[in-house]
């Protein structure tokens, strides 16, 4: 079939804008509401929704296989399907498929999930500071249209392209709450405990704070070099380092005691308290910026990693957070780090542990991976079917 087959079509042309509204929507029949915080960027299935009766202002119907297009912040993307009745925010622009509709229902929410659609949205949204789509601009949005057969052909491979995103998903929840448990069950018992204070006495750690004041200096930023890392280049676990700053091999040399080598521990002192990367050899020779501190091991009795993982799990990160308590912005220093308490175990015990989360953070990465991947196919399905 080519696309001299396709016609051009309106979504005035498959839809209805529903605007029927209950001024109370905890007596409307309905249990559950969706409002825009419910709608994520491109997914093309509402799967979260609040009760209607913690909704006091007046709110839309919606039935079972409508099409909710989120009309605020168009920036965000988002139009979806529900398998459900119930009620929606003002917000929101309800579609229902004619019963002559050119457009199947089944096809509607990719349709308005191409780059091609959100490219449109964006440009005729209207506002500043909270773009809106009209309701008119919407209706008025004409794409290409195959026929019917081929229509049912192609939402069923998007369907399908879905399915496998969502299935991925649930199986990283799942491995999500399985580390959680196995984090709380290494690290959140009542063991022997050492101050890490203790173990910078011993010399089996030291501290570094990053250089700031006259230490480094904001002229000292050069276009390209030696890469300055802070809370800012936290991300994923790793540190983005593309929009720098850097500083010269000259300053570099000058401020040589704050570089990071492999196997650092650095986390961020203010904002995210207790965010942290554990440094790989790609990371050697950074500089760690003022608001980080850099914790190093000495010696063979800690495994690095294991420490990692004990000051990352999240009764550690709890604990740091309350010794930063009333600040103005949420910060830890050397002194408040050195409070802070640690199970050391035999190494063997160590090494069995860090290996067990190793292979949980290595099944994750991998999930993640093919979640990105699963929805990269599902984008260029989307871009190749509908719009190629």
């Amino acid at each position: 079939m080519t696309k001299k087959d396709w016609t051009v079509v309106k979504v005035s042309d498959c839809c209805d804008q529903i605007s029927e509204r209950v001024d109370n929507p905890s007596e409307s029949g309905f249990e559950r509401f969706v409002g825009l915080d419910h709608m994520k960027t491109r997914e093309v299935t509402i799967r979260n929704w609040g009760n209607s009766a913690d909704v006091t202002s007046a709110m839309k119907l919606f039935q079972d296989g409508d099409v909710l297009v989120a009309r605020r912040n168009v920036y965000l993307e988002r139009a979806a399907t529900v398998r459900f009745a119930g009620v929606c925010s003002g917000d929101a622009i309800v579609l229902r498929t004619k019963a002559q509709s050119p457009c199947i229902t089944e096809l509607l929410p990719f349709i308005l999930n191409t780059d091609q659609f959100w490219g449109y949205a964006n440009s005729q949204a209207d506002g500043s500071m909270s773009k809106r789509l009209s309701v008119a601009r919407l209706l008025d949005y004409e794409f290409p249209l195959p026929p019917i057969d081929e229509q049912r052909r192609i939402a069923e491979l998007l369907w399908a392209a879905d399915d496998v995103i969502e299935s991925l998903k649930k199986s990283l929840e799942k491995l999500l709450v399985v580390d959680s448990s196995m984090r709380f069950d290494f690290f959140s018992a009542e063991k022997d405990k050492v101050n890490l204070g203790d173990l910078v006495a011993d010399n089996r750690l030291s501290y570094k704070t990053g250089p700031f004041g006259t230490v480094l200096k904001a002229s000292s930023y050069v276009d390209t070099g030696v890469p300055v890392v802070n809370p800012v280049n936290m991300k994923d676990g790793d540190f983005f380092v593309e929009d720098g700053p850097f500083i010269s091999e000259q300053e570099v040399e000058r401020l040589a005691v704050y570089k990071i080598i492999e196997n650092d521990l650095i986390f961020g002192r203010k904002g995210d308290i207790g965010r942290g990367i554990f440094s790989t050899q790609q990371h050697e020779g950074y500089i760690v910026g003022s608001d980080c501190i850099r914790i190093r091991v000495l010696g063979n009795e800690i495994i690095p990693k294991y420490l990692f993982y004990f000051l990352t799990s999240p009764a550690s990160k709890r604990l740091l957070a309350s010794y930063s308590h009333g600040t103005t912005m949420p910060g830890i220093n050397e002194k408040m780090l050195s409070k802070m308490e640690v199970h050391i175990p035999e190494k063997q015990e160590q090494r069995e542990i860090t290996n067990k989360l190793k292979e949980i953070d290595k099944a994750k990465s991998q999930l993640m991976s093919k979640i990105e991947m699963s929805y990269e196919l599902k984008r260029n399905l989307l871009t190749n079917l509908l719009m190629g």
